[in-house]
């Protein structure tokens, strides 16, 4: 939707192939999403698939954070957005992040503490967990997109800002914006401190480099 000619340095689909064929592998991916957390194929063994509570919690869990109430939320609210003549809020842009990218994060852990046994207690750790994770990516990719060329991204650099768009920077300057990335970076390990280090290791990984990712 934002009509990007370029992702991880590939012509993007919609280039390639044409809006309509670009849709249509979209919600071709979506529906990929829940035969997989559904197929028992999925599981190496029986033994590892989950009972079907776990499971019908499972697909509940991912219907949400890619519908209304999260990714399309987000990204309606971001094209509402877009445009207007004074720069939306603070809280309206951490809104749009939290659902349009924080969500997906989200589904991909709590899906994984949901189907492996996690407990409640668990499940809500990882889930703020990973929208720590979710909104510090897209404070990090608003502050590469405005210090990176785009040869270096893999994508346009400085769309947002010639498309006018609110993001962190111009919101709350480079090194503000910097500050919140270190902030929201803290929270997320707080939020897996509790875990076994070993098995929270990937999850460690995972924050750092999103933290300190470059492109």
């Amino acid at each position: 939707m934002d009509d990007d000619d370029l992702r991880r340095g590939q012509p993007t689909c919609h280039v390639v192939y044409g809006e309509p064929l670009a849709v249509l592998a979209g919600d071709a991916l979506l529906a990929l999403a829940f035969r997989h957390l559904a197929d028992p194929s999925s599981y190496p063994s029986a033994d590892l698939h989950p009972p079907a509570p776990r499971l019908l919690r499972a697909v509940a869990e991912l219907a949400r954070c890619i519908g209304a109430e999260g990714l399309v939320a987000g990204q309606a609210v971001d094209l509402e957005s877009t445009g207007l003549a004074d720069p939306v809020s603070l809280d309206r842009l951490e809104y749009i992040h939290l659902h349009k990218t924080a969500s997906l994060l989200e589904a991909s852990v709590v899906l994984g503490a949901i189907v492996g046994g996690g407990s409640d207690d668990q499940v809500e750790r990882l889930r703020r967990y990973a929208r720590c994770i979710g909104l510090l990516f897209q404070v990090v990719d608003d502050i590469l997109d405005v210090t990176k060329s785009s040869q270096e991204l893999g994508k346009t650099a400085g769309k947002d800002l010639a498309s006018d768009k609110s993001t962190y920077p111009k919101l709350l300057g480079l090194d503000k914006s910097r500050q919140f990335a270190e902030q929201l970076l803290c929270d997320a390990k707080d939020q897996i401190a509790a875990f076994d280090p070993a098995k929270a290791a990937p999850l460690l990984h995972l924050a750092n480099y999103i933290a300190y990712r470059q492109k």
